[in-house]
């Protein structure tokens, strides 16, 4: 029904009750042995005004008060019954999160979102959206933490790097070197002996967002090893380059703060360590960093040596960390038990992180809708639904939120219905670029959803204490 005709069916009903009222007798009727009555019209026009006698009702809240708690109940109730809702731990779990974002640029902080997944986020999918609605209402810009090295390529940012440098990562084939947990908080870094140099330019590609497209604040985040460290950075604007050394051993950064934005910067690094990332960021606000792990399933972050990784969080202002992992797993998953085994992981894997970044929340996401062939007709993963239950109590139980693909989707046998519509590949599995953008819209709507109950709450709470 449209709400023009649900708005005349409700006025209808409203003046059909105002007509009983007024013919209705004021001294009632009897039937049998009982008596019945209504109120008059005057009856509930008192009523009205007493109850907000100087705009409060009995007990002291404010007529402001009192539509402000029914807007909270009804978007708390719609939040909860949609099919991009969060689980939540509790339901003021963003709270924290959300205050830094709002403070970041009086206090001149960039609040840091690590967006971990598999390869379903490569190239800056579904990150991509979530980060133009991060910006958009609280400021910043730039790609965010890039590798030193281009391993998978991104829309977001064009890179190029000379020299040599050894990979060391905690996912990957065979082929990939191994580092006793000195990855950083990409999962993995590159070891200099030597020199090399890192030219990065901003995106031209025209669906990219305008936001990421200057830099102005630069971090190099590394392990040194051993020596001193030294790093300069040029642009575009200027061939001087500015300078930074480290002699100390161990993790930290160095960093540049440019006075004007720049779209082209050079990084020449020369020394013994592991270089972790570069952070390219353009002014104070919320960065929101892509961070794809192909073939992953999440298991990979005890991996990394505790005390290297809480000191490379420790270098970075990290306000959320989200987890998208679970859909290489699905066709492994085939009982219960199977299932139960995975969120055991997943659990040690947040407990991890909690431990590592404790100022950070959690965000799980959970696997999209996967189709396989049963019996030659493509349906959805048979153990799917139970493993996206199991992950929702395993977040929450875990003081980690969790958001479903799979629900937003449409639920079973959604992938199908995505596949038509050219939302998803053919392999039943993977998003388009455009299935991508419309599931990364729902994420951004989903948190501007939660963020619209925060502002409320708080706007209560003012009310409230004044």
């Amino acid at each position: 029904m449209k709400p023009r005709k649900i708005t005349l069916f409700l006025a209808s009903i409203i003046a059909a009750l105002a007509v009983i009222c007024v013919l209705f007798p004021s001294d009632g009727i009897i039937i049998g042995r009982h008596s019945f009555y209504l109120p008059t019209i005057h009856d509930l026009a008192e009523t009205n005004s007493s109850s907000f006698n100087k705009d409060e009702t009995a007990n002291g809240i404010t007529a402001e008060m009192a539509e402000l708690s029914d807007s909270i109940t009804t978007l708390q109730t719609f939040s909860d019954s949609s099919d991009i809702r969060f689980w939540l731990p509790d339901s003021l779990y963003f709270t924290e999160f959300w205050e830094a974002a709002e403070n970041a640029i009086i206090q001149r902080r960039i609040v840091r979102i690590l967006h971990y997944g598999d390869s379903q986020i490569e190239m800056d999918r579904i990150t991509s959206q979530l980060r133009i609605y991060m910006q958009e209402t609280f400021g910043g810009g730039g790609p965010g933490m890039i590798p030193y090295r281009t391993i998978i390529p991104t829309l977001a940012v064009s890179q190029n790097t000379s020299g040599e440098l050894i990979h060391l990562s905690s996912f990957g084939d065979s082929t990939v070197t191994r580092s006793r947990g000195n990855y950083g908080p990409m999962m993995q870094s590159f070891r200099i002996s030597g020199g090399a140099t890192l030219r990065i330019k901003a995106s031209t590609h025209a669906s990219v967002d305008h936001h990421v497209k200057a830099f102005s604040d630069i971090r190099l985040v590394f392990n040194n090893r051993f020596g001193t460290l030294k790093s300069a950075l040029s642009t575009n604007q200027s061939r001087e380059k500015d300078l930074c050394e480290v002699k100390n051993k161990g993790v930290g950064s160095m960093m540049w703060r440019l006075d004007t934005s720049s779209t082209t910067i050079t990084l020449n690094t020369r020394g013994n360590a592991d270089l972790y990332c570069v952070t390219v960021d353009n002014g104070p606000g919320v960065a929101v960093d892509n961070i794809p792990m192909r073939g992953c399933s999440g298991q990979q972050f005890t991996l990394v040596d505790q005390h290297f990784l809480t000191e490379a969080y420790a270098q970075l202002d990290v306000g959320l960390i989200i987890l998208q992992f679970g859909g290489n797993s699905v066709p492994y998953l085939d009982d219960e038990k199977s299932i139960s085994t995975y969120c055991r992981s997943m659990g040690k894997q947040i407990d991890y992180l909690h431990r590592c970044c404790p100022k950070a929340k959690i965000l799980f996401i959970g696997p999209s809708d996967m189709s396989t062939r049963n019996k030659g007709v493509l349906q959805t993963y048979p153990m799917l639904p139970t493993l996206i239950d199991s992950l929702i109590v395993t977040a929450n139980s875990h003081n980690a939120a969790y958001w479903s693909i799979y629900h937003a989707m449409g639920g079973w046998n959604s992938m199908l219905n995505w596949n038509k519509k050219g939302l998803a590949g053919s392999d039943y599995i993977h998003f388009s670029q455009h299935g991508a953008d419309k599931m990364g819209a729902k994420l951004a709507q989903a948190f501007a959803d939660n963020y619209q109950l925060y502002c409320l709450r708080r706007r209560f709470n003012q009310q409230r204490d004044n």
